[in-house]
């Protein structure tokens, strides 16, 4: 039986898309009508992004699921008329583009690249950087992500912490959760990296008070979300010295406003949130999987916890 499967996305988008996701529906052996056309009453999946004009799920009383392209959902997960499943996009090609993109800015940091680049005058000033297993770096929010993330800088010798709301056990990751456990986590954090998702509980996270926690000349990296930081209590960390660096890829009001403060800090790096885009090819397996396992009866994979938020 052909299952009906809408786009809820923009033009661009399905453009990119289309192929991908017949292909992988193909593969996953599941004979589906891919459209961007259909009427509500004939939708049997939503393949979906936040940003999508569809925001009233009432009509769709025959869908099963809504599959979002985001592994972000903060902002439909509150959506009183989303009374079906709610799965948030975790698939191979999210996690190892986050990866590479965090593993790099430690390293750049680690190594005090940025210096480097500085002080190309025709001076020799040898600065040799301290071996990773004197660096430590830590993770707040030890999802998918911020997992593979952890797991990885400890694979390269930085002693690794990271902390997240209920307890979790990760190879090689000395793991704290409660509120003393983020003090614990930011105490030890030469270098810190953001996973969290965004939720009431975070926003944030990272204050004035957190901030003084730190190490004297400690780096920030934020690849999770712009809400997580006081975005004052950055600046005058950063003015002050107590907080060395920041690299910055998401903020709360995107595309970052061109007055903002951070463009001009010479101690500031802004990258236009590219630490991890979804991948098509990836993306669309996943899809088509919790397509297949709705058809089968079986559990969708990365459903939402509404109460939490992700």
């Amino acid at each position: 039986m052909t299952v009906n499967v809408l786009f809820a996305h923009n033009d661009v988008n399905w453009d990119v898309y289309k192929g991908t996701l017949e292909k992988a529906l193909t593969d996953a052996g599941v004979p589906a009508n891919l459209s961007r056309d259909l009427t509500p009453e004939e939708v049997d999946y939503i393949v979906y992004a936040p940003s999508s004009p569809l925001q009233d799920f009432t009509p769709y009383t025959r869908a099963k699921a809504v599959l979002s392209l985001w592994a972000g959902v903060e902002t439909v997960t509150g959506n009183a008329t989303l009374n079906m499943p709610l799965a948030r996009m975790v698939d191979f090609g999210l996690t190892q583009g986050m990866t590479e993109w965090v593993t790099g800015h430690v390293l750049r940091h680690h190594l005090d690249i940025d210096y480097t680049l500085r002080h190309q005058d025709g001076d020799w000033l040898p600065r040799v950087p301290p071996l990773a297993r004197s660096r430590r770096v830590s993770v707040l929010g030890l999802g998918a992500l911020g997992s593979a993330c952890a797991q990885a800088l400890a694979g390269l010798g930085f002693p690794v912490s990271g902390w997240s709301r209920s307890p979790k056990q990760i190879d090689g990751v000395s793991c704290y959760s409660g509120d003393a456990g983020l003090k614990a986590t930011l105490e030890q954090a030469d270098i810190l990296v953001l996973l969290l998702p965004f939720t009431p509980a975070t926003e944030n996270v990272l204050n004035a008070e957190s901030l003084s926690w730190m190490p004297q000349g400690a780096c920030v990296i934020n690849p999770g979300r712009g809400q997580l930081i006081d975005d004052d209590a950055l600046l005058d960390a950063l003015d002050d010295g107590k907080i060395a660096r920041a690299t910055l890829d998401v903020f709360r009001v995107e595309p970052l406003p061109a007055e903002h403060a951070y463009w001009a800090h010479p101690n500031v790096t802004v990258t236009p949130h590219i630490a991890s885009e979804t991948r098509p090819e990836t993306a669309s397996e996943v899809i088509a999987e919790n397509i297949r396992r709705g058809e089968a009866g079986e559990p969708f994979l990365h459903l939402v916890d509404r109460g939490l938020g992700y």
